[in-house]
């Protein structure tokens, strides 16, 4: 019986683990994805308005590259999005963690 607990315990640690590994990856990803996909709105908004997808984007990227200076050069604003990223990271593992306590326990 204590075996089986200790599987137990073991699997819902792997599901926190991957939980939180996907949720980390995601934030990660979207901030990175997010440029791209105002170039992407800002080209199809200009290609309703009868302007050619192509020209749409030589417009559209350097308007997003301009947005990304002001957000680069908003003081602390990068940092925080990082450590909101690194602080998660770290909230997982600590949750990952705790499940090494009740294993133990349970052994």
């Amino acid at each position: 019986m204590k075996n089986l607990n200790v599987v137990l315990v073991r699997l819902l640690q792997f599901v926190v683990f991957a939980l939180f590994t996907f949720i980390v990856l995601v934030y990660f990803g979207t901030m990175i994805l997010l440029p791209l996909d105002i170039v992407v709105l800002i080209t199809k908004a200009l290609s309703v308005l009868g302007i050619g997808t192509v020209f749409g984007a030589i417009v559209a990227v350097p308007a997003v590259a301009y947005l990304g200076k002001i957000v680069y050069n908003t003081p602390g604003l990068i940092q925080m999005i990082v450590d909101n990223g690194i602080e998660l990271a770290n909230l997982g593992k600590q949750r990952v963690e705790a499940f090494n306590k009740i294993a133990e326990a349970a052994k």
